[in-house]
């Protein structure tokens, strides 16, 4: 057989084989990677690469030997499942750089750090001040998790005690101009919702490259044309200022009439208004 259809068939057969152990082997092995995982990733790599090109060589060896690492690597990624300390070995631990705000540079020097590379991994999470810095830690794939101080961390809507409406994922019902049936049935909609949508937005099907129901029912879309703006969703807004005209009136009336009765019939449901707004905010505003 001529060398070049040997190396063909070759890389063919492990190419497959590589594909099949990764995905045996998992998402971790495309992510980052442990100390362990790096070096039987490189070494099965090496396997490969040789038995491929290597035609003197079995090609049966060169599958047993990915076939042996891979097995191995699996083995110690279960092992790790269930041991701690198997885990701590070979996958390491967490290395404890900013306590309490102050940098400890014997855990710094123990990694092989230096300020400087501490800075740039800080930066990297828009942090620019070490004394912004609560606590940090060296994560065992190299990341770096970090908890700002209180007085730096951003308001939140619980530090605000405001009610937030809970969020659902959004469903993508248009991609590339067609109607994606599954995801617009897992928002509760159908396609004489969609059509009228559009249609609201002034659009036809063919002009939208992606459109979403968002959590609110709300439809969203990215239109093909760059150039031409892109109407956004008004239901909220107009629902909102619809129930604050309503609010608005049933003050003026009760101000404007002299029975009585009538004035505190306005004033009650005018405050039943302002209550229903109240809790209405946070899901027609956001």
């Amino acid at each position: 057989m001529p060398g070049w259809i040997d190396i063909f068939i070759r890389s063919f057969v492990f190419l497959a084989l590589l594909f099949l152990i990764t995905k045996i082997l998992g998402k971790k092995q495309i992510s980052e990677l442990s100390f362990f995982e790096y070096v039987s990733g490189i070494t099965i790599g090496s396997i490969a690469g040789e038995a491929i090109t290597g035609l003197e060589k079995n090609i049966y060896h060169g599958i047993l030997a990915v076939l042996i690492f891979g097995l191995v690597t699996l083995l110690a990624d279960i092992l790790a499942l269930k041991s701690k300390s198997f885990r701590d070995i070979v996958e390491g631990r967490g290395t404890v750089f900013i306590k309490d705000g102050k940098v400890l540079e014997e855990n710094l020097k123990k990694e092989k750090y230096t300020i400087d590379e501490l800075s740039a991994l800080l930066r990297q999470k828009d942090i620019f001040r070490v004394a912004d810095v609560e606590f940090a830690v060296l994560e065992p794939r190299g990341n770096l998790s970090t908890l700002l101080k209180k007085e730096n961390r951003p308001l939140t809507p619980k530090d605000l005690n405001m009610t937030m409406p809970n969020e659902k994922e959004p469903q993508t019902v248009i991609m590339d101009g067609s109607i994606l049936d599954e995801a617009l049935r897992s928002a509760g909609k159908s396609r004489g919702w969609l059509s009228t949508e559009l249609e609201k937005l002034e659009l036809t099907l063919d002009n939208v490259f992606i459109g979403q129901v968002d959590s609110y029912g709300e439809l969203t879309v990215d239109i093909y044309d760059d150039k031409m703006q892109t109407p956004s969703p008004t239901q909220r807004p107009l629902l909102m200022a619809t129930l604050k005209k309503v609010q608005a009136d049933l003050e003026i009336f009760s101000l404007g009439t002299e029975d009585e009765a009538s004035k505190a019939m306005y004033k009650k449901n005018a405050k039943l208004v302002q209550d229903t707004i109240d809790k209405l905010t946070p899901y027609l505003t956001s």
